[in-house]
């Protein structure tokens, strides 16, 4: 039988009347004794609370101001990229002094929060709980500025007095010596952001709530990205050729008309490196590649799921799932059989990422005198090439100049040092946004990249994980138009697991008239009737591991949907005509694993990026 808990109330009315008894019981000389030894212990707790008190004010300054010269640090880093001799000089001055304040500061709040007097007043009861943030944040703040942000320094563009002058090789070279610093400094990150999640998260003072909430969720981003550079100073000098020529199949992917990884795979390059320098050795279109049947095993699970799109026989299917590892694999099999070279590895990108890279190198010529921009590089590839040519073979002519005109800027571009600022920035950004990936036929770099974004790794979590995967089952570029939105609504927990209800939201937004029939064309030939601008999309939802599914409708009716695994993920697949000018929401509701954080959001980079919400959900009982 549960009793009820005692109240705080008659815990300390029970207390009191025991202490009375007690004090009721004693002599007059032991009363006399015991007042001063109390008047002593008051005094001192007086004492320690206004030590406390003082010191607390203090390390709250000395934070705001290391927060302050961190915030001066990251602008400079921003202001540095592609800024030429005097002026990254003067940037690598003001970062300098940045961290150097930072680490001062830090340090401050680090040795007034220290002592016993707060170690003590921090392992209080309720009372100690904000302190106990305080001192932790401290501690984080002197790690960080000590620990975790030298070594990224060192390697930030435009660092060291030479910068502007670095060659590629050299930025390799600088790049694998820093490797082990970064290593253990994405080490310490992760250890403070572990450690940040275990303070108190809420108090009786607010303000110290609101202060590790910030931090935390600052680490969530810090403890990520340092783990990537640790990665990425590990594999991208022997993968950029620092110890022997590498070569590279690279595909470029047609957002206009989605497919697993991005979309689909159209212009591609034969690519060589060496010591960082690229050289492209051929440029070809997919048709070249569309009857070559490599001879190829991706597992039962990927047959069963994909089999009948027979994607490693046909090279307009290759990426249809989100893993970009079978891709890459298909691709460099597709390759050998053709040519008969073999590959050291792939890399996929697309007009979005061009454009960006295009913003560091400075604009490039076509053949034709069109002048191709990061302003119009996405509108010439997805958009004005239908428009502007009818014939196919033209047309393909016409995007394969894109990318050849593109990896001509590239080119020259790393010939000029001034430029590999630009260009680093550039190449984290596309990264971040998931437009670059690449895969590795080396086993060793290959498990290296597997948890890097680089990789387009579909993730095998076993936690909460979300993912919306959109694949063109028209045969048109319409996908160029269409905007996904993405709501995950968490229930209450149950017995058999927490309850999630995922809203799906398409939008068509192409016009429904004036496109190239190109673009609008219907390769699926349905046998309803349709208008052109209608779209039809195979629309994926990757549920957690071990979820079940109640339910899927789709603008609140129910529809037939078709269920699989990948990587371990519950997949289902709901074939949906959209119209022009329209919206449809599919719902599916499901069962999951209890669990008390937000899922992993798969990313698929389209035209527009998925707008993603996840509302907040109620803590499972424990």
């Amino acid at each position: 039988m549960r009793t009820r808990p005692t109240s705080p109330v008659a815990a300390w009315k029970r207390w009191w009347h025991s202490a009375t008894a007690a004090w009721g019981r004693l002599d007059p000389s032991s009363r006399r004794r015991a007042v001063h030894v109390l008047s002593g212990v008051a005094v001192l707790c007086l004492v320690g609370a206004g030590w406390i008190a003082v010191t607390a004010v203090l390390a709250r300054t000395e934070l705001v101001a290391a927060q302050r010269s961190l915030d001066t640090l990251r602008l400079s880093v921003a202001g540095a990229a592609g800024q030429p001799g005097p002026a990254a000089d003067r940037h690598n001055d003001d970062r300098k002094a940045a961290l150097d304040s930072a680490a001062l500061h830090a340090d401050r709040a680090r040795s007034l929060t220290s002592g016993p007097a707060w170690y003590l007043a921090a392992h209080v009861p309720f009372f100690g709980r904000p302190l106990d943030t305080v001192r932790g944040l401290a501690d984080v703040a002197d790690r960080l500025t000590h620990d975790v942000l030298p070594p990224v320094m060192r390697m930030a563009p435009g660092h060291g007095a030479n910068a502007t002058h670095q060659s590629v090789p050299e930025v390799l070279s600088a790049l694998g010596d820093t490797a082990p610093d970064l290593e253990r400094a994405a080490e310490a990150a992760a250890d403070m952001r572990a450690e940040t999640h275990e303070l108190p998260r809420s108090s009786w003072l607010p303000a110290a709530d609101r202060a590790r909430m910030q931090v935390a969720g600052q680490l969530d981003r810090i403890a990520p990205a340092m783990s990537d550079a640790a990665v990425a100073a590990k594999v991208l000098p022997p993968m950029l050729g620092a110890q022997e020529p590498r070569r590279y199949l690279v595909v470029f992917q047609n957002t206009a008309e989605a497919r697993g990884t991005g979309g689909l795979p159209g212009a591609f390059a034969a690519l060589t490196v060496h010591k960082g320098q690229l050289a492209f050795e051929s440029f070809g279109t997919d048709t070249m590649l569309a009857e070559v049947e490599p001879s190829l095993d991706l597992g039962a699970e990927y047959t069963k799921q994909y089999g009948h799109m027979d994607p490693v026989d046909t090279w307009a299917n290759s990426n249809v799932s989100p893993h970009f590892p079978n891709a890459a694999r298909i691709w460099a099999s597709t390759w050998r059989e053709y040519s008969g070279q073999k590959v050291d590895g792939a890399v996929a990108l697309d007009p979005s990422a061009l454009a960006r890279l295009l913003r560091a190198t400075g604009p490039g010529q076509m053949p034709d005198g069109t002048e191709l921009t990061a302003d119009n590089a996405l509108d010439l590839a997805e958009r004005t090439g239908y428009a502007r040519y009818p014939d196919s073979a033209q047309r393909k002519a016409f995007l394969l100049d894109v990318a050849r005109t593109a990896a001509d800027r590239l080119v020259t571009a790393l010939d000029d040092p001034g430029t590999l600022p630009g260009l680093i920035m550039a190449g984290y950004d596309i990264v971040k946004e998931e437009r670059l990936k690449a895969w590795s036929a080396r086993g060793e770099e290959q498990a290296l990249l597997a948890e890097h974004p680089l990789s387009g790794t579909l993730s095998a979590t076993t936690g909460p994980f979300a993912g919306v995967v959109v694949n063109n089952a028209a045969g048109g570029k319409l996908d160029y138009y269409l905007q996904r939105e993405l709501r995950w609504i968490p229930g209450r927990c149950t017995s058999d697991g927490r309850s999630v209800t995922a809203r799906v939201t398409l939008t068509n937004n192409a016009p429904a008239s004036g496109l190239p029939e190109y673009v609008t064309q219907r390769g699926d030939k349905p046998r309803y009737p349709t208008r052109p601008g209608d779209n039809r999309l195979l629309v994926s939802y990757y549920a957690s591991q071990d979820a079940l599914l109640d339910s899927v409708t789709v603008d609140g009716r129910p529809t037939m949907v078709n269920g699989g695994y990948e990587r371990g993920h519950p997949v289902y697949t709901v074939d949906l005509e959209l119209p022009a000018q329209s919206s449809r929401t599919l719902t599916f509701r499901l069962r999951e694993p209890a669990a008390d954080r937000p899922p992993v959001l798969l990313s698929q980079s389209l035209v527009t990026p998925l707008r993603a919400r996840v509302e907040p959900y109620p803590a499972c009982d424990s």
